[in-house]
């Protein structure tokens, strides 16, 4: 018998960086994020759509037909099957007002009968790039994965991500750590609370942080230019090779 669809969820999130080298620096943003079932996005009145729609141009390659399907050709190339009644659910901004930037999107996929399978961190940077991580988390949710993509301008390809990612229940707690052999250098924390994703719960969140995936880019920028401002050099960024999955 197929499960019924996990419905979806709003996070009311909080969402700090923290640099410790080569100089100190930190920021806090408040947003809001989706928990859906992919295959089952939510249905809303007419007039929120614009507030809230998942487009598969924005995952992945950008070319298949649905998130689901794109995700299954990203982990056919890592050899694993998304069958028919594997369950996956998503964590992500919206497309809000014709805009989308997803700095991280993560994918906890499991088997027909529940177990875990693996978790995709999905991330995505200013330049229009993306990369997939397939993680194995542990049962606290932690994973180690090499870094192989250029995110920040101000830190090489080098080094690895610690990152805790448990499938998110009433409470949303992630952490992505970048580790240089010794040097913890930046954190990254998401820390939210789950919400309903009624229609008047979206619009609540969207008056409380308007255009939010617009400035969440902002923010990034913004304090981009205030990190070379204070002297801390670009780091060359080299081609990024497109990954097995991701044409």
């Amino acid at each position: 018998m197929t499960a019924a669809p996990t419905p979806a969820a709003l996070y009311a999130c909080v969402v700090g960086h923290a640099r410790t080298a080569p100089l100190v620096h930190s920021f806090r943003q408040r947003t809001y994020l989706w928990l859906i079932d992919p295959d089952h996005p939510p249905r809303l009145p007419r007039a929120l759509r614009p507030l809230a729609r998942f487009d598969p141009r924005d995952h992945f390659a950008g070319t298949a037909p649905t998130i689901r399907a794109g995700l299954a050709d990203y982990l056919a190339a890592q050899d694993i099957s998304l069958d028919p009644g594997a369950r996956v659910l998503m964590l992500a901004h919206a497309r809000v007002l014709g805009h989308v930037f997803n700095p991280l999107t993560l994918y906890w996929v499991r088997a027909a009968d529940g177990t875990p399978l693996c978790t995709v961190a999905e991330v995505h940077n200013t330049y229009g790039e993306r990369h997939c991580y397939l993680l194995r988390p542990d049962a606290d949710g932690r994973a180690d994965v090499d870094k192989d993509f250029y995110v920040s301008p101000f830190f090489p390809v080098d080094g690895g991500y610690r990152m805790r990612v448990p499938e998110p229940g009433g409470r949303l707690d992630l952490t992505v750590q970048l580790r240089r052999g010794t040097e913890r250098p930046f954190t990254a924390t998401v820390r939210g609370t789950r919400r309903r994703a009624t229609p008047r719960a979206l619009l609540a969140a969207a008056l409380r942080h308007p255009w939010s995936t617009a400035r969440v880019s902002a923010g990034i920028r913004h304090h981009g230019i205030r990190l070379y401002l204070k002297g801390l050099p670009v780091q060359p960024r080299p081609p990024h090779p497109t990954q097995e999955g991701m044409t």
